[in-house]
């Protein structure tokens, strides 16, 4: 392991991570560069669980999305317990699919039948909040060495915040536009029906409960129609 280039690529990595304009660009550089920087990684993606189930993130091959679905559907797995734990053990690696697993007997097995070797997977994580897990995959059993699980984690650590960056940002994108929709919605509920601004937007707020809509839903109809109705 070169760790002057890894150091020297991975800088290179972190400056194009702040470039990128979207969290799907963010992401799908976070996973690529996986498989440029650490040695030994075929594939890589990102899980995260949400209310209705996982979800998996920028995958660079099919195979991360079997392998996460496979995880879900017997509800365990490496990739899935980091993920849902969180505050705990923020690596687990498997290092041969051909070995039974105490941890995770079936999944292992049905790894084996993906064509799985060897697999790592990092929480990704801030001080504030848990994000997920930066999953990797090979091929080939004994893929990852412990240099390997060092280069994972140092590009999960930077990953993590890169992650959280984009995701604040967008959400902030968002908030700003839905804010502005309201705000045109209500212009034209004034304008149209002779109300106040506390009026319009508690016609907004009621429509939006009573229909169970969401309010910036609400708002872009009235925008488009000119009204409700």
């Amino acid at each position: 392991m070169d760790w002057r280039m890894f150091a020297e690529r991975l800088a290179s990595m972190a400056r194009d991570l702040l470039a990128q304009e979207t969290v799907t660009d963010t992401l799908e550089r976070i996973t690529r560069s996986a498989t440029e920087l650490v040695p030994g990684c075929d594939a890589a993606g990102i899980l995260i669980l949400q209310s209705k189930g996982v979800r998996t993130l920028a995958p660079t091959d099919q195979v991360v999305i079997d392998s996460d679905r496979l995880q879900e559907r017997l509800q365990e797995g490496p990739c899935y317990d980091i993920a849902r734990r969180g505050g705990g053990e923020r690596v687990f690696r498997i290092a041969d699919f051909r070995a039974d697993h105490p941890g995770w007997p079936a999944y292992v097995a049905a790894g084996r039948e993906l064509g799985l070797g060897s697999m790592m997977g990092f929480l990704l994580y801030t001080e504030d909040e848990d994000l997920g897990a930066l999953n990797l995959y090979s091929r080939h059993p004994g893929a990852f060495t412990e240099a390997g699980e060092t280069a994972g984690w140092l590009l999960a650590s930077h990953a993590a915040v890169a992650f959280s960056s984009a995701r604040t940002h967008a959400q902030l994108e968002q908030a700003v536009s839905t804010r502005h929709v309201i705000g045109e919605a209500m212009g034209i509920l004034m304008g149209r029906h002779d109300l106040t601004e506390d009026q319009a937007f508690d016609v907004l707020r009621r429509y939006s409960q009573d229909h169970n809509v969401k309010l910036r839903e609400v708002a872009r109809r009235v925008c488009e129609h000119g009204g409700l109705n």
